[in-house]
């Protein structure tokens, strides 16, 4: 999507466009032409968290305290340019209020991560190991057959075995 604009001010003729992440500005008059390019900042991924309820729960004999995406919303943002997760935060629940087969990618997303998908019984059907995708197009992980819940937790942190039960009732 662009936006431009143009102005005439002394003779000088001003062209503004704006291409996200990048704005170009173009400045010319009868004798000189100048051009800039400005591209826009890539926000720090170190300092990301973000701002979700917890939960503790178990994954057959593993308990892991998460982050709880359970809006639309928070499912899309996921764990996008989260590069490390804080102290104490073993990963990100995906909530979904009715089953579904979701699809997941790692667009914008620097942290290597596993999703474990569970079925309506908690039961869990299947996982990827998902690598990060610095540049479109990303690969797509998608899940097995309906699912309620997706569990992601950084790459090789947990050997969870199909069958093994979802449950959020755990004590931590």
């Amino acid at each position: 999507m662009a936006a431009c604009a143009t102005t005439t001010t002394n003779g000088v003729t001003t062209s503004t466009s704006t291409v996200a992440p990048t704005t170009t500005t173009v400045v010319a008059s009868t004798t000189t032409t100048a051009v800039a390019e400005t591209t826009a900042p890539t926000p720090s991924t170190s300092a990301v968290t973000p701002d979700l309820p917890t939960t503790v729960l178990a994954v057959g004999d593993d308990t892991l305290e998460v982050w709880v995406a359970d809006e639309a919303a928070e499912r899309q943002q996921g764990l996008r340019a989260v590069a490390e997760l804080p102290d104490g935060i073993d990963g990100m629940l995906f909530v979904f209020p009715e089953p579904k087969t979701p699809n997941f990618i790692m667009s914008g997303t620097p942290l290597p991560l596993e999703v474990w998908f569970f079925d309506p019984e908690g039961s869990l059907i299947g996982s990827h190991e998902m690598t990060p995708c610095p540049v479109d197009p990303c690969p797509v992980y998608p899940a097995p057959g309906p699912v309620s819940w997706a569990l992601e937790t950084p790459a090789g942190e947990r050997d969870f075995q199909p069958g093994d039960l979802l449950s959020t009732s755990a004590s931590g």
